[in-house]
């Protein structure tokens, strides 16, 4: 009978695993926590410099069209649709692109175009903005 006992707190044994306490857990997930908060605030520049990547890829896009129209026409246009150029849709036309694309001027010798972040990416109140020439000077006018 006695071995019978101790068979049985064996396998009770077994069925009991060894856990951490409730506090134990909450002390790791507050640590965690404060790790987080301590590594986002970097992570802001990270995030805006990946979504500046688009205006880039935008903006030198239509310079390249820009010029296929210069070689073709001797002139730079205004127009989107000369250009051949489709904006993708912008976050509040229910599309993805965060950057408004515009052409503000067009020469006949020189253009300029502007990416305008539609979102302000670090909550600052300043919005993004980016502007290429007629010589691909890709340049960040205003930093978020």
């Amino acid at each position: 009978m006695f071995k019978r006992l101790n068979c049985k707190n064996r396998k009770l044994r077994k069925l009991y695993l060894k856990a951490y306490s409730m506090t134990e857990i909450l002390v790791v997930l507050c640590i965690i926590g404060i790790l987080i908060l301590m590594v986002l605030p970097n992570q802001t520049s990270v995030i805006s410099q990946a979504k500046a990547i688009e205006a880039q890829t935008m903006l030198n896009h239509l310079h390249a069209l820009q010029k296929s129209h210069f070689y073709r026409y001797s002139k730079y246009t205004s127009s989107f649709e000369d250009l051949g150029f489709e904006p993708a849709l912008t976050i509040e036309e229910g599309g993805q692109a965060v950057y408004r694309i515009e052409i503000i001027e067009a020469e006949t010798n020189s253009f300029k175009a502007k990416a305008t972040a539609l979102s302000d990416f670090d909550g600052d109140g300043i919005f993004n903005v980016w502007e290429i020439d007629e010589n691909k000077l890709l340049k960040e006018v205003v930093k978020d």
